[in-house]
């Protein structure tokens, strides 16, 4: 019958869990729902919303409690039974995606019996001092370890407990039943919840541990209710073997000749132990680790492990070691206790998202990525609908053709007196001269011979036209593949005209980083312009660190008539440099 109902227990749950993973599993939040977070996360939650704040706020998210039973077993000096039950409840909260705390309860019942007879319990008082000689077991008379020994007799041992004279046929079987209540806070850790090439998790592993406070109760089944008051029991007529493959048929010969009572309370260290309520008292360390299944947003089903150490060996009731001959001495290690379960997880709260532990932290980067509902993006525009070399983006006036520019797409005047340089007869007119006429000729008088003059050879800005600026990235010094085709027509220029030379132009000097970074620009571009297109060094002119301009915007144009200057200048803070 019992086997039946687990059946069908364990189908009710595989049948949950199918279901469960039918449903919405894992998914995120809407980040601009001001619903989901706290009036004390209100401020940021308005930043981010007016762009002023790269992360989005908290929600507040749901508590978790939850109910679970499984096995529970005492790892000690005594065998333990297998199916000993155990009951918990615990309440956890998240402070993040991966960290989590919680509140456990435990309360376990566990038995055990060894299947060996024992040599050494007189020094145990549940065992050897019970009170009369129908009540206290006598431990066999052990024999000397030869002459000469430090072996102490048994029989001095019994004067000792003043119980009565030991017998070589009294031995006693081990055994315990113990109550254990703790009460622990735990730090859990998500494993699985940040994903980066899935969306989403049907289940969740986590690990844990954390302190805690243990109370127990231990007593042993030393005496038989059916016979008398309370008399021992016979084990001589069991009997002994100590070969762990014929242990069932000792335990079937013991569950035959005892009861179930546990009635004499186990060792214990008396009034020097800590109590509560009567009870023994310890603080204890956990540890374990889980695996959750989500049914709904509301329910998942969590099967875990944990182990509990405390600094106590007489959880089972037995601290001393056997020996076949002499005195008992202590065991070295601690009991510890093990709970292994299934339970019932919920989730609590109206207003609020699902715990944090199952959303993937990085589902809002990846959805803005794909598809931007709160970034700001530049819109991409390319084209250069003038073809003065600087894109409509950027461009500020439609110039006409073979006009130079500035970095803004502004059309160059070179003497200030209004008319631009592709449309000024008088390239360079005196202030004094000016105003000028539509041709950019000024007031004073031509000179008798200027007149039947052959007319000037062309400078090299007249040859060359305009030349375009090239655009950095703001703080960069790497030039984009569009500049570098940019740079490319420059040099098919500067071939065609193997007299001239450019100027090279960075802007920026109000502190150390901008003189540094127009010196990067500049020389970035002098280098492709060697490396990689392979004109001579020489044909250029260093210049950085000139006013007026864009600090992320090199301006490239054609060296006037005895114009000169160096190619190389050496960094002005070399420290700042980015390579």
């Amino acid at each position: 019958m019992a086997s039946k109902k687990l059946l069908l227990l364990t189908g009710v749950i595989c049948l949950l869990a199918s279901s469960g993973f039918s449903q919405r599993v894992g998914a995120s939040f809407d980040v601009k729902d001001s619903s989901v977070v706290p009036n004390k996360r209100m401020p940021q939650h308005s930043e981010f919303l007016n762009g002023t704040y790269n992360f989005p706020a908290k929600p507040r998210n749901q508590w978790e409690i939850g109910i679970k039973g499984g096995l529970f077993q005492v790892s000690g000096d005594i065998p333990a039974k297998v199916f000993s039950p155990g009951f918990g409840l615990h309440v956890r909260k998240a402070f993040g995606y991966i960290f989590s705390m919680r509140l456990e309860y435990l309360y376990g019942i566990g038995k055990g019996m060894d299947f060996t007879e024992s040599y050494n319990f007189g020094k145990n008082p549940a065992w050897a001092a019970n009170g009369s000689a129908a009540t206290s077991y006598s431990a066999p008379m052990l024999q000397s370890a030869g002459p000469g020994s430090n072996v102490q007799m048994v029989s001095s041992l019994w004067t000792y407990f003043n119980a009565p004279q030991a017998t070589p046929n009294e031995l006693i079987y081990y055994n315990y039943k113990t109550k254990v209540q703790d009460l622990s806070l735990q730090g859990v850790v998500t494993l699985n919840n940040v994903r980066f090439h899935k969306a989403k998790t049907g289940f969740n592993f986590y690990g844990f541990a954390g302190i805690g406070a243990t109370v127990y109760d231990t007593k042993v089944n030393a005496l038989n209710e059916g016979v008398g008051q309370n008399q021992k029991y016979n084990f001589a007529t069991i009997s002994p073997s100590s070969q762990y493959k014929k242990r069932k048929d000792t335990y079937d010969a013991l569950k035959a000749l005892m009861d179930d009572t546990y009635e004499t309370p186990a060792e214990n260290q008396g009034e020097r132990r800590p109590k509560l309520f009567g009870k023994t008292f310890k603080p204890s360390g956990t540890v374990g680790a889980g695996i959750a299944f989500k049914l709904s947003n509301r329910l998942n089903l969590a099967i875990e492990d944990r182990w509990t150490f405390i600094k106590d060996d007489l959880l089972d009731g037995q601290r001393w070691q056997e020996h076949p001959e002499g005195s008992a001495v202590l065991t070295r290690d601690f009991d510890s206790y093990n709970y292994a379960t299934i339970g019932l997880n919920i989730n609590l709260g109206a207003k609020s998202v699902e715990p944090l532990w199952w959303l993937n932290p990085l589902d809002y980067a990846y959805s803005e990525i794909r598809n931007p509902r709160l970034m700001r993006l530049p819109k991409p525009v390319l084209p250069d609908s003038d073809g003065d070399g600087v894109t409509d983006q950027f461009d500020q006036e439609q110039t006409p053709a073979g006009c130079p520019v500035d970095s803004h797409g502004v059309t160059k005047d070179t003497d200030g007196d209004g008319i631009p340089d592709c449309k000024d007869k008088q390239l360079i007119t005196p202030t004094y001269c000016q105003p000028v006429d539509a041709d950019g000729v000024g007031t004073c008088p031509c000179p008798d011979d200027c007149k039947g003059v052959a007319p000037p050879e062309k400078t090299c800005a007249e040859m060359m036209g305009a030349l375009p600026s090239i655009s950095f990235k703001a703080g960069n010094n790497k030039l984009t593949d569009d500049a570098k085709a940019v740079l490319a027509t420059v040099a098919s220029k500067l071939r065609n005209n193997p007299g001239c030379k450019v100027v090279v132009v960075g802007y920026c000097s109000s502190n150390k980083k901008e003189q540094q970074l127009s010196w990067d620009h500049v020389n970035a571009v002098i280098n492709h312009m060697v490396d990689k297109e392979g004109v001579s060094a020489d044909r250029f002119i260093f210049n950085y660190g000139q006013p007026g301009g864009d600090c992320n915007t090199v301006d490239l144009r054609a060296a006037s008539e005895g114009e000169d200057g160096p190619n190389r200048v050496e960094p002005p803070h070399p420290n700042l440099r980015k390579n």
